[in-house]
């Protein structure tokens, strides 16, 4: 379980370059619920994801996971809690590294590092079997730099080594968004059988408002750093981009304008 407690973030607050990022944000998501997050540039998702993760401070509010207040834990300290995979596939992995040593690093994450740091036959097996999960022949390359993988392939290793122990909570900042189409459907079909598969409780940001609607249980919106729109249950799996588009329209007062949203809107 997860809590945000009216969470404020201002940026260079007292300047001409003040900015309202976070205003009030109050959520709460249960244990193994997958939540996808939509919004135009600027609405304040990946903001909320960096709060979460202790990226940066807020200035007002609480964050509580499992009942364990972390609004005053540093970024590596909350580690422990989160899983996390970025934009950027080049992000979340040792490109110098071999498949099979990023893995143990994430394994090993959180806990004591001493001499004996070596992979053992038995983790090599586990790495071996979750790998041939991916269906991307990765398995087979195990001692591959990461930097020679493609971007898929990368971002498909990070999403596994980010739930390879299973954290409190995994969050997802447009991790499907420098991806060409197909590989990015690939990634998001193993992300919704991964999160199904160990019930993790999962928070998506997208741009894409087809992928916002189509997986998890329930869709949060955001506009100018409040949520204004929650929709789960029946409400969520009958949804259309038309009907989202209007609901938005109908509580902020004004269009959805993002380019990309809308270019989704004629794959319906």
């Amino acid at each position: 379980m997860i809590e945000l407690k009216n969470i404020r973030k201002t940026f260079n607050p007292g300047t001409i370059n003040e900015k309202l990022a976070l205003d009030g944000v109050s959520l709460r998501i249960e244990e193994g619920e997958f939540v996808t997050v939509i919004g135009g540039n600027g609405a304040g998702k990946s903001t909320m994801l960096n709060a979460i993760a202790g990226t940066w401070p807020v200035n007002e509010g609480a964050i509580v996971i499992d009942d364990i207040n972390v609004t005053g834990l540093s970024e590596y300290r909350r580690a422990k809690y989160l899983g996390r995979v970025f934009q950027d596939p080049m992000t979340g992995t040792a490109a110098s590294m071999g498949i099979d040593e990023n893995l143990a690093l994430a394994a090993r994450r959180g806990k004591r590092r001493g001499l004996r740091w070596g992979i053992t036959k038995k983790e090599r097996e586990e790495y071996r079997e979750k790998l041939a999960e991916l269906s991307l022949g990765l398995e087979e390359r195990m001692s591959a730099k990461v930097g020679l993988l493609s971007g898929g392939q990368r971002q498909a290793l990070t999403l596994l080594m980010a739930t390879l122990r299973k954290p409190k909570i995994l969050l997802l900042d447009e991790h499907t968004a420098a991806l060409d189409p197909k590989t990015a459907k690939t990634v998001l079909e193993t992300t919704q059988r991964i999160v199904s598969e160990h019930h993790l409780t999962t928070m998506m940001v997208t741009h894409n408002m087809r992928d916002a609607i189509h997986y998890g249980n329930r869709i949060i919106m955001m506009n100018e750093g409040k949520i204004i729109l929650n929709i789960a249950g029946e409400e969520k799996k009958n949804l259309t981009i038309e009907q989202l588009l209007h609901k938005f329209e109908e509580v902020s007062g004004e269009e959805f304008t993002n380019d990309q949203a809308i270019l989704s809107k004629k794959d319906f």
